[in-house]
């Protein structure tokens, strides 16, 4: 028997995260009303994507080209290392401008509850490159939470002794917060790493 197709096309984007049945038809009826040429080129832009994007050989970011064009960059300090957890939060540390390293993506956070060790992180990768070029500072950029924290630990306890330098974003309150709604843990990192005027 085949499947309704508008009910199949349901199913699959509602398997996409953060999107839920109600959100995957009102997506499924937008494509029918769209027409047949934007839905073509919705179809061919996702077929493009698994074709044509793989992991930079370098930073191992998601890239069409490798090495990617922020490994590729001379105006980048090669010495400098950003390691975050995922492509968005590269993205997120660019936005910022104030970053003019280069990158290394783990694709994902140690988490030993959910069986996620170093073995399932680019860790390897890291260390690798690490032994292949200079490398003065790692800055980790992992999230500040329970798995981000591991993994920012974990990493620090593997690199000291290799005689880099390992420094950790700075964390606290956010701007436009008020310290009286900051919950304790915030509110005492961003006094243990507060700096000069």
């Amino acid at each position: 028997m085949v499947a309704d197709p508008i009910a199949r096309l349901v199913r699959e984007l509602a398997r996409l995260p953060g999107i839920g049945e109600k959100t995957a038809q009102r997506l499924a009826f937008h494509v029918l009303e769209a027409g047949p040429e934007q839905a073509r080129e919705l179809a061919e832009a996702v077929v493009a994507v698994v074709r044509d994007v793989r992991c930079c050989s370098s930073c191992q970011t998601l890239t069409e080209r490798d090495p990617c064009p922020i490994c590729t960059d001379p105006g980048r300090d090669p010495k400098i290392i950003c390691v975050v957890e995922g492509v968005p939060d590269l993205l997120a540390v660019e936005r910022t401008r104030e970053f003019r390293g280069r990158y290394h993506v783990l694709h994902g956070a140690l988490s030993p509850l959910d069986g996620v060790g170093p073995s399932d992180l680019k860790i390897k990768e890291l260390l690798l490159r690490l032994e292949r070029s200079p490398t003065e500072e790692v800055l980790v950029a992992t999230n500040p939470n329970v798995e981000g924290e591991a993994t920012a630990l974990y990493l620090q306890r593997l690199l000291k002794p290799l005689g880099i330098r390992v420094t950790r974003i700075a964390q606290g309150v956010p701007m436009g917060g008020d310290l009286e709604y900051a919950d304790q843990a915030t509110l005492a990192r961003a006094v243990a790493g507060r700096r000069e005027l």
